[in-house]
């Protein structure tokens, strides 16, 4: 009877190590920031494209991740794929809000065409509001770009809907342009989200 009991426990023992294993690999860390492998958007999953850190200097200032219906690393992919998309960050280091709306509007500019820039300036203006509103993002406040088909883009700051739904996808992958452009914020930050390199980068080689 005791050797049925101890092997009994054992086996529970072993069965809550595999669910806490598998718990564990719901997530993906990037430099102490959790995110999900997998969430639901627009009625439907979409899963870790890739994800990485944004840096400025030897500083670390946010964490990123790119969510995707199918995992891709061009992107060219990105822009034209069906479905909905988000993109998520996590502030690492606390930033002035009127500044980094700026550096977003900014990064549109760099990597879009006149016309392409031109068409966008509604939202980029609306962009740069939005975030104009917070004094600080501080640590560990969260920015969510979210595109959602018949619905259109919407951006939250920390949990509150602030612009959108904005229904041009030509915005939207102009911004998606910040990281993913011709001249990203940074590109190392790039390759992770496109899953072409590790994550938690060791080192910047971004040009902004």
């Amino acid at each position: 009877m005791m050797t049925i009991r101890r092997h009994l426990l054992g086996t529970l023992f072993a069965a809550a190590c595999l669910l806490s294993a598998g718990a564990g690999a719901q997530t993906t860390d990037v430099a102490g920031v959790k995110f999900d492998n997998t969430i639901q958007l627009g009625g439907g999953p979409l899963v870790l494209n890739g994800a990485g850190v944004r840096y400025k200097a030897i500083f670390k200032v946010y964490a990123a991740a790119l969510y995707l219906p199918s995992k891709t690393t061009s992107p060219e992919t990105v822009m034209s794929m069906p479905g909905a998309k988000r993109i998520q960050l996590v502030m690492l280091r606390s930033v002035d809000g009127n500044e980094f709306g700026k550096l977003l509007s900014a990064g549109i500019e760099k990597n879009a065409s006149r016309d392409e820039f031109i068409q966008s300036l509604n939202g980029i203006v609306r962009m740069g509001e939005a975030a104009a509103r917070y004094k600080q993002l501080a640590v560990g406040d969260t920015l969510i770009f979210d595109w959602v088909p018949n619905v259109g883009f919407t951006l939250y700051v920390k949990g509150r809907q602030e612009v959108g739904p904005y229904k041009d996808p030509a915005f939207y992958n102009a911004m998606t342009k910040i990281w993913l452009g011709r001249s990203p914020a940074d590109l190392l930050l790039k390759e992770g989200l496109l899953g072409q390199r590790e994550i938690n980068p060791p080192a910047n080689n971004g040009s902004n």
